[in-house]
């Protein structure tokens, strides 16, 4: 306990010095009498001794009281926000519960009843969520996003958290430096600019000026109390859903605490971003057809990074790519290809994108295309293993060939999919009714598409959407956010081809990884010139050239519509 220490310390320190000024009273004293052994000590002395030793006892108290008391506020501290979670999980377990049990006296008005519920719960928890802070902050943002699988009240309750983000101060930022580097700010940087440029849940960043090369950086800092709230903090999330689970066993949402539990240690090593991010790097600088740009690491440490400056505007800002010439279409195909490249080629998915990680900037030089995609925040990657993508690219490739037998065959493969949860996991993957999804999922989304995929959630689908991802391995959960990603980001583009061109995209990654696990297993089997193995070999090319050519046959008959402005196919 930091208490017993603080006691421990100053202990040492006070009899140190005590002993000293006994010592020396003593000689003092032994001199005197030496001098004149009738004499007797002054008051004065008389006084300053009991000063000295009650100055001693004074200080020893104080420290005591001070080292307990800051044991006391991390304590009360701890108290307040574990009654927080607690209190809120109590109330709207109970105002459920309640809700629930009365739905046979509101038949005439139980959706706007059931609504009413919704929307208190969200509020209560919101409230908790901001004075907590820390990572519930991250919890929010996350909820927020899960627009598929909340109710409408909650995650429109919970956006103003994604802008609501803490912010530490500059004074603990550099204690934090000289804790974790044994060196000021300073000693580091020419300039650092007091105010952040950013801040997230977890961290903040700042511009600065190196020392001796000048150059403008980056300097993404975790906030210096993160750390000492992270073990509770995960021990109360872990706690609200299996509280929840308990209460409302078909709503089981504990995947999402194991989740947070699995990742934020990852997220919160900045070393391991560093390596993450420079691994990226190296692997996407050998593709020269896909224009990503991923800021240089110069150096890290747990809770520090810092990188190449590197600006942007987001991906939605329309404004910006049209006013710069920049197309739309070429900007949704780059952002198909780069995550198709994570999913499918030799490299880890970046398991975190969202638009404010992803930002586009125009090239400086005449370059096609004359635009850059710049990724950031790279603390959370995944590697897919191999069978797991080649499963994935059969599953897809029998998707736009609408082969149900196929489809079924391997959903089963990748995610252990049985025949009764199919048309609701085939819904998931591509965001579509399952009558379109076995006609023609290449079709542009319809509104009356979307407001009838709404309305089914809210017949019932919501909760076997919750039982089916509660069973999913959770990597299939971080591919789905992908494709989730790469929808939204296409369909806020307003693009001219729809959603067409990027599943050619997505259908070559497809043949590409199918046709090399085929040559693979030719390989095994022996040697290539024996009939047999260049029979299967001729057959593999074959297959693959032939998909490849009819794709870009297809994808050059997009572009030319997409250039005669025309519009955008609505069936393939």
């Amino acid at each position: 306990m930091r208490g017993f220490n603080s006691v421990g310390t100053i202990l040492q320190k006070n009899s140190g010095s005590a002993l000293l000024h006994c010592r020396a009273s003593q000689f003092r004293l032994l001199s005197f009498n030496s001098l004149s052994t009738n004499s007797r000590p002054r008051p004065a002395r008389i006084f300053r001794r009991k000063f000295a030793l009650a100055t001693a006892t004074v200080t020893i108290g104080i420290g005591f009281l001070v080292g307990l008391s800051e044991d006391l506020k991390h304590g009360y501290a701890a108290a307040q926000r574990s009654g927080r979670v607690l209190l809120t999980l109590a109330m709207c377990i109970n105002d459920y519960r309640s809700t629930l049990n009365s739905k046979s006296e509101h038949k005439d008005e139980w959706e706007p009843f059931l609504k009413g519920c919704h929307q208190r719960c969200a509020e209560r928890t919101l409230r908790a969520l901001e004075k907590n802070g820390s990572i519930f902050i991250k919890l929010g943002q996350h909820l927020s996003s899960m627009n598929y699988l909340l109710p409408s009240e909650w995650t429109t309750t919970f956006v103003p958290l994604q802008d609501h983000c803490p912010v530490s101060s500059y004074e603990s930022i550099e204690d934090m430096f000289i804790s974790d580097t044994g060196s000021s700010i300073a000693d580091h940087f020419d300039d650092f600019e007091k105010e952040p440029i950013g801040a997230a849940s977890l961290a903040q960043v700042h511009r600065a000026r190196m020392k001796n090369t000048g150059q403008t950086v980056a300097v993404k800092v975790q906030h210096p109390t993160l750390a000492e709230w992270v073990p509770l903090d995960l021990a109360l999330t872990r706690l609200t859903f299996s509280t929840l689970k308990r209460f409302f066993p078909e709503y089981d949402l504990e995947w999402l605490s194991n989740e947070m539990e699995y990742s934020l240690p990852q997220e919160l090593n900045f070393v391991l971003e560093g390596e993450n991010a420079t691994r990226t790097q190296d692997h996407f600088r050998k593709l020269h057809d896909i224009p990503l740009v991923i800021p240089d690491v110069k150096w890290a440490s747990n809770r520090i990074l810092v990188m190449e400056y590197i600006s942007g505007h987001r991906t939605d800002n329309l404004d910006f790519i049209d006013s710069n010439g920049i197309d739309r279409d070429e900007v949704s195909a780059t952002l198909a290809r780069i995550f198709n490249e994570m999913i499918f080629g030799d490299c880890a998915l970046h398991c975190d994108p969202h638009g404010g990680n992803i930002a586009i900037r125009k090239r400086t030089l005449r370059q096609t295309p004359n635009f850059e995609i710049v990724l950031y925040d790279h603390g959370l990657y995944r590697k897919i293993p191999k069978q797991l993508q080649r499963d994935y690219a059969k599953l897809w490739l029998a998707v736009i060939g609408a082969d149900e037998v196929g489809m079924r065959k391997y959903a089963f493969k990748v995610a252990g999919i049985t025949d009764e949860q199919f048309p609701l996991f085939a819904s998931a993957i591509t965001g579509r009714e399952y009558n379109v999804v076995t006609s023609s999922v290449v079709s542009t989304r319809s509104i009356q598409e979307k407001e009838k995929i709404s309305g089914a959630m809210g017949d019932g689908m919501l909760l076997q959407l919750v039982q089916l991802l509660g069973r999913m391995p959770r990597i299939i959960l971080l591919i789905l956010k992908t494709n989730d990603l790469t929808r939204s980001l296409d369909e806020n583009l307003q693009t001219r081809a729809g959603p067409a061109r990027n599943f050619m995209i997505l259908a070559r990654y497809c043949s590409r990884t199918v046709f090399r696990e085929q040559l693979e297993v030719i390989d095994q089997s022996g040697s290539m010139l024996r009939p047999k193995a260049l029979i299967q070999f001729l057959q593999a090319w074959a297959s693959y050239i032939s998909v490849e050519f009819k794709l870009s046959i297809y994808e050059f008959y997009v572009s030319f519509r997409r250039l005669a402005c025309l519009a955008p196919m609505k069936h393939v």
